[in-house]
């Protein structure tokens, strides 16, 4: 079937849904407002389709700018199976990754951005050998440097013009430490991730040639999770869109904003999608939560919305577990009692359908014991995970290890696939003739030759660093992080480290959570759905924290609110009997009052 035919059967299937059909259908600037489980990430996928048989010619694209790599990762999976590879004419990343590989990169030099010649991306210790160096020459206080990351991180993200007075004015000290880290990370050859939007941003204001060579190369901006992508992306948006004449195409979703700590500003799409000139569609259906976790996600979030679920979606249940004891025992009540009840009523449940959701990575750790204790297999998404999830690195070796244990005899995944994520990754590394082929050879040869799930892992990644990967890392700039990353991961699973007895196989399991239940931070859980969630922790002081303001109780809420819509046909709430978090207790209440 054809790439058009594809997106034309799957754009059927949009009709009987009036809000996604309108953002399907439109022609101008268009803000998608879509609520939890309302089908955005079809929506979007099938629009861009379209835009690219339809409405762009070749050799122009679109550009589509995501959160995170997950979102990026599942929006190519979405394509592919539309027939529709990413590359060539198509773009999708990160805020970042834009502003690096089609702003920064190619036209640093002739922007007048100051940055040094051969520049790359530093790595985390290469951060923290700049702050501590321009800390001591800033403020050389008792403080441990590492400290003001965070503070350091807000300033540069809210502040984006530094020449205005506002600048130095509002943190005089703040100001001089940002710009002494800039200077020791320049004197190091390096800019951080920070940089890459704020650069990318101060290239496009000073320089209109540059707004209209990318709108010679993407006549169409489409940008997923529009609330949690900050100012220097809406500044992006305003010139490119409003100023330059890409055409727009944003979606989001204000009430699921919960990165306000990294600079995330909801009330920016909700100004988007006021102006006269932008069609605001609204996805109101919701096609993943049940009926009862529908009404109940109201009273979590603490406004009405006139969501509903979907014509034929189950009734679906919310459960309430209050529990004595510390968090040790009520995370052993969990394994012990609560999930086999669970598993009883659903006998057909596979662990990769449940998850088990907490505020913070420090629960994390009393599930994660306590599922150990049980023989139980799970994969964390949180800050005491393995390694970052994010990581597309390793995310890929992950790939890699499940077709060296039985995806070659099955497909799953294709070797294509391994192949174009892998060209993708090290892209940099892979630009004079024959570089691709020599590394689908190399590629091949190594991932075929080491088809045991029973060698450790150890050795494994060892062998796939040497033969196949490590002179593509130090030749991409935008790797060295990841390259430590794996490094790290690799001396853990050495004979003396704590994952010394990890094998292939266990390894090729957390590629997708096959067999795995899934622990997860409320934040990492954003953009997911299982069968079961468990929200464990949800207690008084934990979620919402104590003396919070207004503003920060506001995204408290929001955060829950995500937690809670992440549930299909069970939600089950744990939390210490003598102290409920206030959210539970309203969505109780509220429920009991309805009968």
């Amino acid at each position: 079937m054809s790439e058009r035919a594809l997106y034309l059967q799957a754009a059927e299937s949009l009709r009987r849904n009036p809000g996604q059909w309108a953002a399907y259908d439109s022609h101008g600037h268009c803000v998608v407002l879509a609520g939890p489980g309302s089908g955005k990430t079809k929506t979007l996928t099938v629009k861009l389709a379209r835009l690219l048989a339809e409405d762009v010619q070749e050799p122009r694209g679109v550009a589509c700018i995501t959160y995170n790599n997950e979102c990026a990762r599942e929006l190519e999976s979405r394509l592919a199976a539309l027939g529709i590879e990413p590359g060539g004419r198509v773009f999708i990343g990160t805020v970042h990754s834009f502003s690096l590989t089609q702003i920064v990169l190619p036209y640093a030099k002739v922007a007048g951005l100051g940055l040094p010649d051969e520049f790359s991306v530093a790595t985390q210790s290469e951060r923290a050998r700049a702050l501590e160096r321009a800390y001591r020459s800033v403020i050389d206080g008792p403080d441990n440097p590492q400290t003001w990351d965070f503070r350091m991180g807000n300033y540069r993200r809210a502040i984006l013009n530094r020449n205005s007075p506002q600048w130095r004015e509002r943190d005089p000290v703040l100001a001089a430490l940002v710009e002494a880290f800039e200077d020791e990370l320049r004197a190091m050859g390096r800019i951080d991730f920070d940089d890459m939007p704020l650069l990318a941003l101060r290239a496009l204001r000073a320089n209109e040639w540059l707004q209209r060579a990318l709108l010679a190369k993407y006549p169409v901006l489409v940008v997923d999770e529009y609330q949690d992508l900050g100012r220097a992306l809406h500044r992006m948006v305003l010139g490119l869109c409003f100023s330059a004449g890409m055409r727009l195409f944003a979606v989001g979703d204000p009430d699921q904003s919960i990165y306000g700590f990294n600079g995330a500003r909801p009330d920016l799409l909700q100004q988007l999608s006021r102006r006269d000139d932008v069609e605001t569609v609204h996805l109101r259906l919701n096609y993943r939560c049940g009926s009862r976790i529908v009404t109940g996600s109201r009273y979590a979030l603490g406004e009405d919305r006139d969501y509903e679920a979907a014509e034929g979606a189950n009734e679906g249940t919310i459960h309430f577990h209050p529990r004595t004891g510390n968090r040790d025992q009520q995370a052993d009540d969990l394994f012990s009692s609560l999930l086999p009840d669970i598993r009883e009523r659903l006998p057909d449940l596979r662990l990769s359908d449940i998850a088990i959701l907490y505020p913070s990575a420090p629960i994390g750790d009393a599930v994660a014991s306590a599922a150990q204790n049980y023989g139980l297999q799970t994969i964390r998404t949180d800050k005491n995970s393995l390694y970052p999830r994010s990581s597309r690195l390793m995310r890929w070796l992950e790939q890699c290890a499940e077709w060296c244990c039985g995806g070659w005899r099955t497909g799953t995944p294709r070797f294509r696939t391994l192949m174009n994520d892998g060209q993708r990754i090290f892209s940099e590394s892979l630009t004079a003739e024959g570089d691709v082929l020599l590394f689908q050879r190399r590629l091949l040869k190594t991932l075929w030759e080491r088809r045991d799930s029973t060698v450790l892992l150890h050795w494994w990644l060892n062998e796939m660093r040497r033969e196949a990967i490590a002179e593509l890392i130090e030749g991409c700039r935008t790797l060295q992080d990841e390259g430590e990353t794996l490094g790290a991961f690799i001396d853990r699973a050495a004979p003396d480290g704590d994952c010394a007895e990890m094998t292939l196989g266990q390894f090729a399991g957390r590629s997708e959570g096959k067999n795995c239940i899934s622990l997860s931070t409320l934040h990492s859980a954003k953009g997911r759905e299982f069968v079961v969630v468990i929200m464990f922790g949800m207690n008084d002081g934990t979620i919402p924290w104590h003396n919070q303001s207004n503003q920060r109780l506001v995204e408290w809420r929001r955060l829950f609110y995500v937690g809670f819509t992440r549930a299909k046909q069970e939600l089950h709430m744990m939390y210490a009997a003598n102290m409920p978090s206030p959210f539970v207790k309203e969505v109780e209440e509220r429920l009991n009052a309805d009968g």
